[in-house]
């Protein structure tokens, strides 16, 4: 077999919003957040240290997870997950021309959550394709950007890019990320993901 594989591919973001009680790290309302477009993960890292003796370099010590950011994008957002991550409050009404309207306010109102991010990564080795799951623990999107262009000849498909920072959750051990073992189909690894975000309720 080969000595790595290569990633080819992003799919089905997920969210759930989080909550931790007494170091219990739970989700709810889990639902797909769009259709995958891309994902990037950034991530910063406390300095590592070193100690020297007998005028050489003896030990190292390496930074860890502080925290980071991950963008994804994606095709656009529906109404149901935008309430979702943004914590957005009642929709408001509006009657145009006899018919009623409905209005999203973006206001002091918001209780925006923290949640939970998952997604799919496909990677090819020796032509054999594999799928891991990547849970991103605990996050916080920031507020949703807009670019838009007009038509011309042809359509341009626009998409939306999401920007969320990531924190350690407050499990014992602080979590930041979580990966599932390559799984064999893109539908495994997106199971893995609802398992962990929306868990049945015994």
């Amino acid at each position: 077999m080969a000595n790595g594989k290569v990633l080819t591919g992003f799919s089905l973001p997920y969210v759930a919003k989080y909550t931790c009680t007494d170091g219990t790290v739970t989700y709810s309302d889990g639902q797909p957040l769009a259709r995958g477009v891309s994902a990037e993960l950034k991530i910063n890292s406390s300095d590592g240290s070193n100690f020297y003796g007998d005028n050489s370099l003896a030990e190292t010590s390496k930074g860890k997870f502080t925290s980071g950011t991950v963008t994804l994008i994606v095709d656009g957002l529906k109404a149901a997950a935008r309430k979702l991550i943004y914590g957005l409050p009642a929709d408001e009404t509006l009657t145009v021309e006899s018919k009623e309207v409905k209005i999203t306010p973006y206001d002091d109102s918001q209780e925006q959550p923290y949640v939970g991010i998952g997604f799919v990564a496909r990677y090819q080795e020796e032509g054999v394709e594999s799928y891991t799951a990547y849970i991103l623990t605990k996050s916080l999107f920031s507020p949703e950007p807009l670019s838009a262009a007009t038509q011309e000849q042809d359509i341009s498909f626009q998409t939306t890019s999401l920007e969320a920072t990531l924190t350690r959750d407050g499990s014992a051990k602080h979590t930041w990320r979580k990966m599932a073992e390559d799984l064999t189909t893109e539908a495994e690894a997106y199971a893995v993901i609802k398992a962990i975000l929306t868990p049945k309720v015994a």
